[in-house]
């Protein structure tokens, strides 16, 4: 039976649903930072720029390519790596956890990934703490390997000079240069944010099962994942690491 064989019709139109929500809130996020309660603080402020078409267009084009990969093969790890283990598993959507996801971004700009959960039938047998913590863990490490996959794509932007990494943010360009470093930028946030999110060992996030596994599994990756979340907040260590790259950045 072939990988996406198993994926049910059901399955398929969860994970589509969920893809398509968390789509929307991300545009919402990045194209209005701080959400509705921002844009009416600039408007009452006075210092409300007007909408940017092409910044939207930009912002939903990436937003679906970035949580197609990252949201859906972070789902998927857990899925094939449970069926290696011998048991069957699905992706089911949370439909509350859907609407909470948009609300937060349209009123604070604020992304909850966590619109549903891979639900994984053991058919009776025990999983142990080690099948729990690898599938578990292979969710967050797939978004850390699509993050260097990101990170070279805003690298590539960056080296044809389609943006900049700024002090206050960052400058790009309504091109296709321009594009791939939005996006390699927006992909290297989201996936980091993935990881550490899912790493939290709360709830039934991946975190709480590979702390459970291995504690010191579960610190390496979270390490990781926390410092990847904070490169891109400090101007300068970011460049330090794309100069690296590309020695004139």
């Amino acid at each position: 039976m072939g990988l996406f064989k198993k994926i049910s019709p059901f399955e398929k139109k969860d994970l589509f649903i969920a893809w398509i929500s968390l789509t929307i809130a991300f545009t919402i996020a990045l194209f209005a930072n701080g959400g509705l309660v921002s844009l009416i603080s600039q408007m009452v402020g006075g210092n409300f720029s007007g909408f940017s078409g092409q910044r939207l267009l930009i912002a939903f084009a990436s937003s679906l390519i970035i949580v197609g990969l990252s949201f859906v093969l972070h789902e998927l790890a857990h899925k094939y790596s449970a069926i290696r283990y011998g048991y069957w598993a699905e992706f089911r959507k949370s439909n509350p956890m859907l609407v909470i996801s948009l609300c937060l971004a349209v009123l604070l700009g604020v992304v909850f990934a966590a619109p549903g959960a891979t639900v994984i039938n053991t058919a009776g047998r025990q999983m142990t703490k080690k099948e729990n913590g690898i599938i578990s863990i292979l969710g967050p490490i797939t978004n850390l390997i699509l993050l260097v996959v990101f990170g070279a794509i805003m690298i590539l932007g960056i080296s044809l000079g389609g943006g900049e990494i700024l002090t206050g943010g960052i400058a790009f360009t309504f091109t296709g240069a321009g594009f791939l470093f939005y996006l390699g930028y927006s992909g290297w946030l989201v996936n980091a944010m993935f990881a550490f999110f899912n790493m939290l060992p709360v709830g039934p996030l991946d975190g709480k099962k590979v702390l459970a596994w291995n504690p010191l599994a579960f610190l390496v990756v979270i390490a990781i994942a926390v410092f990847l979340l904070y490169v891109p907040f400090d101007p300068n260590l970011m460049m330090n690491i794309i100069g690296f790259f590309i020695p004139a950045a």
